[in-house]
């Protein structure tokens, strides 16, 4: 029945792939609420093209100077509001996020558990982040009538029926100073991947993956790195 679905919904996304902007696991959502915990909102501008929807660039510091990074742990801003069973899914997902930014971040940079001198301080937080809801999912995306409603939700809110989504917000700061170096809010919502019916948490963990494989790329071309790797 599984591989039933899986290639169903893979059928469907091909035919979809032009309308709904692809069959990927995540992709980055119009809006945010701009709630930041991090930094003060009025920081944030709004993002352009690749971008985060709101980020934070201060043009006085050299990124190229900082050779190494410091990575806290993800925190999750609505910890209070959460349920045990919630609690539990947040914190795997702020588990991930803290093992995909390691994972990316070590290949240009050496990765310190303490202050340092030419030291970036990462701080990295799950804002909100919600599942995907697999019959309406499955149902939005092989049944006639289920496409039709997500074809106009997609062209109403920018996220199709069904799907996860997940709010995320960084800070970097330099690690001796304190001086905020770069800050972003940004939020993904989930493409029609197969795997997002079987997993309800597969499109928030996915968006975490990019995340992580942005936030090098977007260090790597503020250096003018020879090899920027764009995710």
């Amino acid at each position: 029945m599984e591989r039933i679905k899986s290639l169903v919904a893979g059928a469907v996304c091909v035919a979809l792939a032009g309308l709904l902007g692809g069959c990927g696991a995540s992709y980055q959502a119009r809006s945010v609420d701009l709630k930041s915990t991090l930094v003060n909102p009025s920081l944030l501008k709004e993002g352009t093209e690749d971008q985060a929807l709101y980020r934070y660039r201060n043009p006085k510091v050299n990124i190229a100077s900082y050779t190494k990074v410091m990575i806290e742990p993800v925190t999750i801003a609505k910890d209070g509001e959460l349920d045990a069973d919630e609690q539990e899914n947040y914190r795997k997902l702020a588990n991930n996020a803290f093992v995909y930014l390691n994972e990316e971040l070590k290949k240009d940079y050496q990765i310190v558990m303490s202050p340092e001198a030419n030291t970036m301080q990462l701080k990295f937080a799950i804002v909100d982040a919600d599942t995907s809801k697999p019959v309406r999912n499955l149902f939005s995306t092989v049944m006639p009538i289920g496409i039709g409603v997500s074809v106009l939700k997609y062209g109403a809110t920018g996220k199709q029926s069904g799907v996860g989504e997940i709010t995320g917000e960084m800070k970097v700061t330099d690690a001796l100073t304190g001086e905020l170096l770069a800050a972003a809010v940004d939020r993904r919502v989930g493409g029609k991947a197969a795997q997002g019916i079987v997993d309800t948490w597969y499109n928030a963990d996915e968006a975490l993956k990019f995340w992580a494989k942005q936030v090098r790329w977007g260090l790597c071309t503020e250096r003018k790195g020879p090899n920027c790797e764009k995710p």
